[in-house]
Formats: C-alpha cells, sequence, structure tokens
C-alpha cells in the first residue's frame, strides 16, 4: 500500500486529515438503499434502487482523505462585501478578482481561500487532486486542482468561492474544506474504439443483465482502500 504523508506545519494541535469514508454525509447514510425500503423486482425486470447502491457515487464520497477547518470562521457582510473573522490561525487568505475575471463561479468578491497547515507527500510519480468534497452540502466551493505532491510538499492552500456572494453565518470548525486524491501520474493517447470494443461492450450488457441486485459491484467492482 502507498503512502500518503501529512505533516502539520501550524505547530499547534489541530485535527488530523482523515479518510474520506468516516465523512460520509448524513443525506447519504440515511437514504435507503431501495425505494420504499423493498428490495425486489419491479414487475418490469428492474429493481428501484436509490443512489446508494451506485458504486460510482460511493466511490467518489469515500476516495482519499479530508481536510476539516481547523477553527470556525464566521461570513458577515460589511458595506455589500462579506467579511471574514477567525478566532486563531492564518486560517483565510485572499486572491483578487483579476486573477480570475471570468472564472464561471467568480461572483464579485475576491476569492478567499483556505490556508492550508497540512503539507502532503507522496511516492514518486504520483500527484494528488484536490476537489471540493463530493456530494455534500456546503456554502463555499473550493477551485479544483493537481498538484505534483512527490516533488512539491509545502502546503497547499484552497481558493474558494462562497456560494451565496450575500452569505452571513458561521462555517464551523470541523466543517470538511477539501477533498484529496492521490493518483499515479501516466500518459494517455485517445482512439476511438473499433467494432471488437463495441462488442466487448455489448457483451458487458448482456452480463449485467443476468442478475438483479449490486450486478457493476458483483462483477466489475474493485475496492479503493485509503486508511
Amino acid at each position: 500500500m502507498k503512502e500518503i504523508i501529512f505533516t502539520n506545519t501550524y505547530n499547534v494541535d489541530i485535527d488530523q486529515p482523515k479518510p474520506a469514508s468516516q465523512f460520509i454525509p448524513k443525506w447519504y447514510k440515511n437514504l435507503e438503499s431501495y425505494i420504499g425500503g423493498n428490495k425486489k423486482p419491479d414487475g418490469d425486470g428492474k429493481t428501484q434502487v436509490t443512489i446508494k447502491k451506485c458504486i460510482p457515487v460511493f466511490d467518489a464520497i469515500t476516495a482519499g482523505y479530508i481536510i476539516t477547518s481547523p477553527a470556525d470562521v464566521y461570513v458577515s457582510m460589511k458595506d455589500g462585501v462579506q467579511h471574514f473573522e477567525w478566532s486563531d490561525f492564518g486560517l483565510i487568505g485572499f486572491h483578487p478578482v483579476i486573477q480570475a475575471p471570468e472564472h464561471p463561479l467568480q461572483n464579485g468578491n475576491a476569492y478567499p481561500k483556505w490556508m492550508n497547515p497540512w503539507s502532503i507527500k507522496t511516492k514518486l510519480g504520483y500527484s494528488t487532486l484536490f476537489v471540493q468534497p463530493f456530494h455534500r452540502e456546503s456554502v463555499f466551493t473550493i477551485l479544483p486542482g493537481i498538484v505534483d505532491t512527490d516533488t512539491y510538499i509545502a502546503p497547499i492552500n484552497f481558493p474558494m468561492v462562497i456560494n451565496d456572494p450575500k452569505f452571513e453565518g458561521l462555517i464551523p470548525k470541523g466543517t470538511p474544506i477539501v477533498q484529496i486524491i492521490p493518483f499515479k501520474r501516466d500518459s494517455f493517447k485517445m482512439k476511438i474504439g473499433n467494432k471488437k470494443v463495441f462488442n466487448e461492450q455489448l457483451n458487458v450488457a448482456r452480463k449485467l443483465q443476468s442478475k438483479f441486485f449490486d450486478k457493476y459491484k458483483i462483477m466489475f467492482w474493485s475496492r479503493k482502500k485509503y486508511k
């Protein structure tokens, strides 16, 4: 199993990053796997499943690691501009709008950013994807990025946008702020599939029709492990 190393650069006691599997959203936990709780075919050879049975969604929610806010942040409006307050740490920085004036998430305010207390180091040949935690309600959205964390091991900060430019309220300590997914770098060349590949996918589709429940999970899925 490959290692990813998180190092606290603040030299104070803060919550450590943890596997994303420890931050399953409540809406997902509370959702039934089958509509109405009925694990049975619907009479037309299909099953009435919810998104909880979608393994690609599960893989996204549980991929990698989560860093949380080490302290409360309070957002208020002052003279028509969002103002950020926090009680400790150098927690929030800013990028001026002019650095990304046409970004699709731009809302007229400067881009606040989470000042990350953790440096991240991966094995040679591995980079890291930084994204907004998947399938989770939040008042902010970070701007995703990729860093070659095998060579660049200084702390990486996370620019964000407050989704509502007039939002006021508390972003509490412990809020998931970024999902961190290490991956092995490789080079790819795109091709268009031929008749052979077309027939291969038909065989996969036919194989799926042989079972009612957990088709992809049983036949094709490989469990991903992040500890």
